[in-house]
C-alpha cells in the first residue's frame, strides 16, 4: 500500500528534518560524522561551508580526495 501524503505537509516536513543535520545536538552530530566517515570537527566545518542539508554535505565530502 502506498504511503499517503497528508495535505498539511507534515510528512514533507518530517523528511526534510531527517535530512537536516543539527550539529548542536551531540548525538546527531556524532551519528552523522560516523555515517560520513569524518570527525565531528570536519562535519562542523563542512556544515559551516555548505549548510545543514545532508545531501549538500555528502556532495562536498565526495569532492575531497
Amino acid at each position: 500500500m502506498a504511503e499517503q501524503i497528508r495535505s498539511d505537509g507534515k510528512r514533507e516536513q518530517a523528511v526534510a528534518h531527517r535530512m537536516r543535520i543539527d550539529i548542536t545536538e551531540e548525538n546527531e552530530s556524532r551519528d552523522w560524522a560516523e555515517r560520513f566517515g569524518v570527525s565531528e570537527q570536519r562535519l562542523r566545518d563542512v556544515v559551516a561551508k555548505v549548510g545543514p542539508m545532508a545531501d549538500d554535505i555528502e556532495r562536498e565530502l565526495a569532492r575531497e580526495p
